[in-house]
């Protein structure tokens, strides 16, 4: 069970930070993924093993950066960027998600929907409802 939840307008305050965070994990993911497809990794002691065994220890690093803030990598291919944001909407605990292509963060999904059950927050929580982040954050210190 995740120790915080945001609020659709604390996902968005945090944006910027996660963003940077993720076109480096995307970057490196990608350069992973070339360096494993070509021939140059057939053992560990190859500069091509040693390259990819440096990136995955940037990503794995670069992940834990994203749980500290609270929230989580979700795309292992490396394509789209996803992030979730434990969060609670009308009771319900729900993963607000986010796409590296897009510019804010406007969906969420149940725990066991997946990023295909995606659907837009509402919009009185992207308003900033200061009743609705307070209300929020002592869930989160319930949480805790």
């Amino acid at each position: 069970m995740p120790r915080r939840l945001f609020t659709p307008v604390h996902a968005n305050r945090t944006l910027p930070l996660v963003r940077r965070i993720v076109e480096d994990i995307l970057r490196a993911g990608r350069e992973l993924r070339t360096v494993l497809e070509s021939n140059e990794v057939s053992d560990v002691d190859t500069d091509g093993g040693v390259r990819a065994t440096e990136l995955r220890e940037e990503i794995r690093k670069l992940i834990a950066e994203l749980e500290g803030i609270g929230c989580f990598y979700k795309d292992w291919g490396f394509d789209k960027g996803l992030v979730d944001f434990p969060s609670k909407i009308e009771g319900r605990r729900v993963l607000l998600c986010w796409r590296s292509d897009e510019s804010s963060v406007a969906f969420y999904h149940g725990y066991e929907d997946g990023y295909a059950g995606r659907r837009p927050i509402p919009a009185a929580l992207l308003g900033g409802n200061d009743t609705s982040e307070s209300e929020q954050e002592q869930a989160s210190d319930a949480a805790n």
